[in-house]
């Protein structure tokens, strides 16, 4: 079986830590499942998302009925179901591998991506039902390239209802340069800006992980190689295609970055996988003008007990902190693999860091995971979700499902964070049965509560952007980050 393409390559990036140990406040992690192979193995890249139905979805790399990867729904206690398994269609025309998270619309069908298969074996845009129906959209290279090829980010979905994403290649003689894109739902794709046009790769080459939407309603994104140092950069893009490269990671800063978001105080947060004072990556802040500082350096503590070279992106939670997780370092150590088996930790705004948990520290199969390489999710129930990569042996520990809390309070949210007056909104929570009203800052809306985790709303007229409010018989919850209310 293969590795994940960055965990392969970029392995010997990760700098040879002995573990330590650490203190954390109280919390409770619980390991939700292990994967078997035959419901998946090896989750890469892709966090999960909660749906409407309360549920959470991923995808697995491999594993599944072909071995070729998974998308899996997991109930919060637990449970497991598979909703396909891809290579099930000749010669892998529906794809196979794929890396990143799905995105939901508000029909609640399912979009991703694929690194490999579809007609040209090169990675596909793809769209699946919540009964398990999946429809190619597109297969890249299936012509002259030019669309690119190898697509290990997911998408974003846009407020105009198109898709945008990234591929970690082009054809023909730019072969390791990669695009942006944008596509529609129904699979008409429309190439933006393809990497190195500039001289010497100064605008970023290959690497690109995936667009974070931000409120000016513009894209910033990543390139893992290229830039003034060959170290990476951060730019922007525009829907209409204008480039701009914000940052070029020197190393000293940070090299090789990962996706990033973009905060509630408007600034944009990210780690790196490389590169920083220990050259075991960094977190980072960046503003929307390009303003760039260094946050946290890991493996900072004796024996990088704190965590070394994350793939993940952070995350912000309902306390305004940032949560996520390193690939390597930690306190574990076992048959002496000096690189530890990673971390979950917390990093406030202003740069404390505390590790929450680390994997493997009990020794024996690592039954709590291994080698995260994911981001994590904040369910509206308050607790924090995640995946890990597992240690290569499959059956046996081929990635696990986790769940950890820290005691945080019950919230709603939008699946969209963005929305027109007069549109619909679903609102995903708990215990929402017998709602009795639902607010965007402040302006009451019309709704219908169509389950105990899901409500479906209207965007009144007058409403400007702000938090979510819904109130039920046991109080009001709100959303923990702004609905933007486009015009």
């Amino acid at each position: 079986m293969k590795k994940s393409p960055f965990l392969k390559f970029f392995s010997v990036l990760a700098t040879l830590c002995i573990a330590g140990s650490v203190a954390s406040p109280a919390q409770t992690f619980t390991r939700l499942t292990k994967f078997n192979g035959v419901n998946g193995a090896w989750p890469t890249f892709g966090s999960l998302i909660q749906g409407p139905d309360g549920n959470f979805y991923g995808t697995t790399s491999f594993g599944g009925a072909n071995n070729a990867g998974s998308v899996f729904k997991i109930t919060p206690h637990g449970r497991v179901t598979s909703v396909y398994s891809f290579c099930s269609q000749a010669g892998c025309n529906d794809g196979q591998v794929p890396n990143d998270s799905l995105v939901q619309t508000l029909d609640g069908n399912f979009y991703g991506t694929t690194y490999e298969g579809g007609v040209s074996n090169n990675g596909t845009v793809f769209e699946l039902t919540p009964k398990g129906v999946l429809t190619t959209l597109h297969s890249f290279c299936s012509s002259n390239c030019s669309d690119g090829l190898f697509p290990y980010a997911g998408l974003t979905l846009a407020p105009d209802g198109e898709f945008y994403g990234v591929t970690s290649r082009t054809g023909g003689a730019m072969s390791i340069y990669g695009t942006v894109f944008e596509m529609s739902q129904m699979g008409q794709l429309t190439t933006l800006y393809t990497f190195c046009a500039r001289t010497n790769c100064i605008d970023g080459s290959s690497g690109a992980r995936g667009l974070t939407l931000a409120a000016n309603g513009n894209f910033y994104g990543v390139t893992g190689d290229g830039g003034a140092q060959s170290a990476g950069t951060i730019f922007k893009i525009t829907p209409d295609g204008e480039f701009r490269t914000l940052h070029s990671f020197n190393r000293s800063d940070g090299a090789t970055p990962n996706p990033l978001i973009q905060a509630t105080n408007g600034n944009l947060y990210g780690t790196t996988l490389g590169g920083g004072t220990n050259n075991s990556g960094v977190i980072f802040e960046l503003t929307p003008e390009g303003q760039f500082q260094v946050l946290y350096n890991f493996c900072s503590q004796m024996n990088c007990a704190d965590g070394a070279n994350p793939y993940a992106p952070l995350m912000e939670g309902s306390d305004g902190n940032f949560y996520g997780t390193t690939t390597f370092g930690g306190a574990s150590q076992i048959n002496h693999d000096s690189l530890g088996f990673g971390t979950v930790y917390q990093i406030t705004p202003a740069g404390q860091f505390t590790t929450l948990h680390t994997f493997c520290a009990g020794g024996g199969d690592c039954a709590d995971g291994a080698y995260p390489e994911a981001g994590l999710t904040q369910g509206t129930d308050g607790n924090f979700y995640g995946v890990t990569y597992g240690r290569l042996a499959c059956p046996g520990n081929c990635g696990t499902v986790f769940n950890l809390s820290m005691g945080l309070a019950p919230f709603i949210e939008a699946s969209q964070d963005f929305g027109r007056v007069g549109h619909s909104v679903n609102i995903l929570g708990n215990n929402l049965t017998g709602t009795t009203s639902v607010t965007f800052a402040g302006v009451p809306g019309t709704f219908k509560v169509l389950s105990n985790t899901f409500i479906r709303a209207t965007v009144p007229s007058c409403a400007t952007s702000g938090r979510i409010s819904v109130t039920t018989a046991a109080g009001t919850l709100s959303s923990k980050t702004d609905f933007h209310v486009m015009p």
